[in-house]
């Protein structure tokens, strides 16, 4: 049985550092649609959790313990200011989604080619300047949506995720 948290449309501008202490929460964490800046750091404990969404916040920074949530399948940080990823994301590595359009990225670290489950990333809206090569050998990945990224060269690789079947949305 999945356990459903839905903290969304709140206005939260916080959350107490017991949110970490939720261990039996596997399934569902809402926190869409709020103001919130961080997240406690407690909340890496969160070990079962399988999607969470963080999207439409006041994020400048990549919750550090989001990387810390190694069973996400899910992840939504849309539509917050995000300027840059942590090379501990590459932690996550059952991640099938990765959502993180409207952000402040210019890039991402190659870690994120490590996410081997990884099937689709959403970057649209983002002013990338470029991508690491390590994405072009992402196994599963079926879908990466650069739409609304006027910024960014396209590398030579990205061919090679096209020939292989990963549908490329520009």
């Amino acid at each position: 049985m999945n356990c459903m948290l839905d903290l969304g449309h709140n206005q939260l501008q916080q959350l107490p550092d017991a949110m970490g202490d939720l261990a039996g929460l596997s399934g569902y964490l809402y926190l869409h649609d709020n103001r919130l800046t961080s997240i406690p750091q407690s909340m890496e404990r969160l070990k079962r959790l399988k999607y969470l969404n963080l999207s439409e916040n006041a994020l400048s920074a990549f919750p550090e313990a989001v990387c810390g949530m190694i069973g996400l399948i899910e992840l939504r940080l849309t539509d917050n200011q995000i300027h840059k990823l942590p090379d501990p994301i590459e932690n996550l590595s059952s991640l099938r989604e990765l959502h993180l359009r409207n952000n402040k990225l210019t890039t991402l670290p190659a870690s994120v080619g490590k996410l081997s489950e990884l099937r689709q990333l959403d970057l649209r809206g983002s002013p990338l300047t470029s991508l690491p090569e390590t994405i072009s050998v992402m196994p599963k990945l079926e879908k990466l949506d650069l739409r609304w990224v006027a910024s960014l060269p396209w590398p030579d690789w990205i061919k090679g995720l096209e020939a292989h079947g990963c549908i490329l949305y520009r």
